[in-house]
C-alpha cells in the first residue's frame, strides 16, 4: 500500500483523496488546519489529521513514513512544504501556477534525495505534456501556442464566468507578468494583453495572456522555438471587464479586495467544461506544417459523486504523476518538469485516462 500525505482538504484536495483511494492501492492521510473541512473527507483508506503547515517541526514530523507529500494548498505555502519534504526525504508534488513558488521549489530540489514535481494538474501540468508531445513531431519548431480554459457550460452573468478553483490562483493569473518566447528570446509579456478570438465546435471564445500556464517550457525550449506563448480561454467580453477591475480600478495592487469581490459576486459551479488546445508549426520532411491537439472535458459522475471538469482534470493530473513516479517512469530525485513525462505514459495511466 502506497502511503500519501495530502495537504489541503478543499475542493481539489478532496477529489485527489477520492481518486487515489478508490484504486485500493493508496492509503491517504488528509491534513488541514480547518477541522470543518476535514469533516467532509470520507472514504476507505483515508485518515484525517489536524495540521498547521506553518508549524515547520510538526509538518516535517507528519511526513515521516510517507512515500509522497501532495500539496493542494494555496501557492504561497508550497515552498515551506517543499523544504520539509527535502528534510524528510519525501517525494513532493504540488499544483502551483505561481512562477516564483516554482523557482523556490526548484531550489529545494537541487541535490535532494527525493523527487520534486511542481506544477501538476491542468495548466501548468497536462498542457505542457501535450505541448511537448506535439512539438516532438517536428524537426525544427517555429511556434507553439497553448490555450486552456475552465468555463461554465451555462454562463449567466456579465463576466460569463463561474469560479471553479482557487481564487488566489485566478487573481495571480490575471495580475502577474507572463512568460513567453518572442522571436526566439525569452521575455515577460503583460497579463490580459494579446487578445485573440477563436472558435471550437461552433462556439466562439477569446484568449489572452495570463501568468503561469507555460510551466518550465520557456527554460526547456529556450533557443529551440521562435514563438511560444500561453493564453487563457474565456467567453467573449470577459477580458475587458477583468482588465477594467484589475487595471482601471487598480485591484491588481489590492489583491485581497480583488479576491473578495470575485468570491462575493461570482458563484461556483460544477457544471463546467475544460478546453485544452495546442497548435504547433515547424518543419516536417522539409515542409512548413502545422499540428493541433484539441480536447474538451466535461463535468461527470465519478464513484457516485458529481465532479466538476476542473476537479477531474486537476486531480487526474497530479494523481497520474504520482502513479508514474512511484512506478519508476519519472526521475526519482531532484527537480522533475511536467514535460519530462511522456504523453503516452500519461494518457494510458489509470488517472490520465480521464483526459482521453
Amino acid at each position: 500500500m502506497r502511503k500519501i500525505l495530502l495537504l489541503g482538504a478543499g475542493k481539489i484536495g478532496s477529489a485527489m483523496a477520492e481518486m487515489l483511494t478508490s484504486t485500493g492501492d493508496y492509503a491517504v492521510t488528509v491534513a488541514d488546519r480547518d477541522a470543518a473541512a476535514l469533516e467532509h473527507i470520507s472514504g476507505r483508506n483515508i485518515d484525517r489529521k489536524a495540521l498547521d503547515v506553518t508549524d515547520v517541526s510538526a509538518l516535517e514530523a507528519a511526513m515521516a513514513g510517507y512515500d509522497a507529500a501532495l500539496s493542494a494548498l494555496p501557492y504561497y505555502l508550497n515552498v515551506g512544504v517543499a523544504k520539509a519534504a527535502r528534510r524528510a526525504k519525501c517525494h513532493y508534488f504540488d499544483l502551483t501556477e505561481d512562477v516564483a513558488t516554482t523557482r523556490g521549489v526548484k531550489a529545494e530540489a537541487e541535490g535532494a534525495e527525493s523527487a520534486f514535481v511542481p506544477q501538476c494538474g491542468l495548466a501548468p501540468g497536462f498542457i505542457s505534456i501535450v505541448a511537448a508531445d506535439v512539438a516532438s513531431k517536428f524537426e525544427t519548431l517555429r511556434s507553439v501556442h497553448m490555450r486552456v480554459g475552465a468555463l461554465p457550460i451555462y454562463p449567466d452573468n456579465a463576466l460569463k464566468y463561474n469560479l471553479t478553483w482557487s481564487t488566489d490562483g485566478l487573481v495571480n493569473e490575471y495580475c502577474n507578468p507572463c512568460e513567453a518566447i518572442v522571436e526566439g528570446t525569452p521575455r515577460e509579456v503583460m497579463p490580459l494583453e494579446g487578445l485573440e478570438h477563436l472558435s471550437l465546435d461552433g462556439v466562439d471564445y477569446e484568449a489572452f495572456n495570463t501568468s503561469g500556464g507555460l510551466g518550465t517550457l520557456t527554460e526547456t525550449w529556450a533557443g529551440k522555438v521562435e514563438d511560444l506563448n500561453y493564453k487563457t480561454v474565456r467567453y467573449p467580453g470577459h477580458r475587458d471587464l477583468v482588465k477594467f477591475m484589475a487595471q482601471e480600478l487598480r485591484l491588481a495592487g489590492r489583491r485581497d479586495i480583488f479576491k473578495n469581490v470575485l468570491e462575493t459576486a461570482i458563484p461556483m459551479t460544477r457544471q463546467d467544461v475544460v478546453l485544452v488546445f495546442v497548435s504547433a508549426t515547424g518543419q516536417q520532411d522539409g515542409r512548413l506544417m502545422q499540428q493541433t491537439y484539441a480536447k474538451k472535458i466535461y463535468n461527470a459522475e465519478i464513484n457516485g459523486q458529481i465532479w466538476s471538469a476542473i476537479q477531474i482534470t486537476t486531480s487526474a493530473g497530479i494523481c497520474a504523476m504520482v502513479d508514474l513516479l512511484l512506478d519508476g517512469k519519472l526521475p526519482q530525485r531532484g527537480f522533475v518538469r511536467q514535460e519530462d513525462c511522456k504523453f503516452s505514459d500519461f494518457i494510458s495511466n489509470r488517472f490520465g485516462k480521464y483526459y482521453a
